[in-house]
């Protein structure tokens, strides 16, 4: 059941958004080649916690941080640990945070160091695809016009669009209906209404589509080995158009 939130409600949002977006413009001044992705979500959960928020991801189903961190083949989930950031990588970087029980969630992928053209090309229209279906998060459309526009922008681009992983509307909970996919028809769907919210979230490969989950059972990368970028924001439909709350 689709959830709509109240004015009061989404202003709550917003500032748990705030918090996300503060949180990933502190990562693009810090992320660097030689740190592990422990240490970063280790600054991550310090500063969600400094801005008198809660890690929205910490013990989510299980999952033990409050990143996922994700590099050039993992797609999403990645689970922070030793593993060393290289010169060259993109770094994917999903959190939430938790203000007065509402939910903020966005992501970004961020280049490390020198970083080939293939992969900011991916970078760029992952963020592209991001935003044009944003545009089409209005009242009165069908929740498909974001889909097939992510899909559109990435695949005219030669790239592949996820299709295992999904979207979803946020709230009191991480995740609530509806599901947001990346791709199919404009007309799927349900209509879009004031007060709904939704985390849009396109994941886009350089290469094919598929994907496989690793052995941790969160982890989540590319079938071929390619790199894959993931840009999301939280977007509440209005009256007047979109607005997202995962801004600083």
């Amino acid at each position: 059941m689709i959830k709509l939130k109240t004015k009061d409600e989404i202003e709550i949002m917003r500032r748990a958004g705030a918090v996300v977006a503060r949180t990933l413009d502190m990562v693009a001044q810090e992320i660097r080649p030689g740190m592990t992705t422990g240490e970063l979500d280790k600054l991550i959960e310090d500063f969600i916690r400094s801005e008198g928020a809660e890690p929205a991801f910490k013990g989510y189903r299980g999952f033990p941080a409050s990143a996922c961190i994700s590099i050039d083949e993992e797609v999403v989930h990645g689970i922070p640990g030793d593993r060393k950031i290289m010169e060259g990588e993109i770094v994917s970087i999903d959190v939430g945070s938790i203000v007065e029980g509402f939910h903020g969630d966005s992501a970004r992928t961020y280049a490390v160091g020198e970083t080939s053209e293939e992969k900011l090309r991916l970078m760029e229209y992952t963020r592209k695809s991001l935003m044009s279906a944003i545009d089409k998060a209005r009242k009165g459309s069908k929740l498909g016009q974001i889909s097939a526009t992510v899909q559109k922008v990435a695949e005219e681009q030669g790239f592949g669009v996820v299709r295992d992983l999904v979207g979803h509307g946020i709230g009191r909970e991480l995740w609530e209906e509806p599901h947001v996919p990346n791709f199919g028809s404009p007309s799927a769907g349900p209509v879009l209404d004031s007060g709904m919210v939704v985390a849009i979230e396109p994941m886009i490969n350089l290469g094919t589509y598929e994907v496989k989950t690793m052995p941790d059972g969160w982890t989540v990368v590319t079938a071929d080995g390619e790199p894959s970028a993931h840009f999301e924001h939280t977007v509440a439909i209005t009256d007047n158009g979109p607005d997202i709350l995962t801004l600083a």
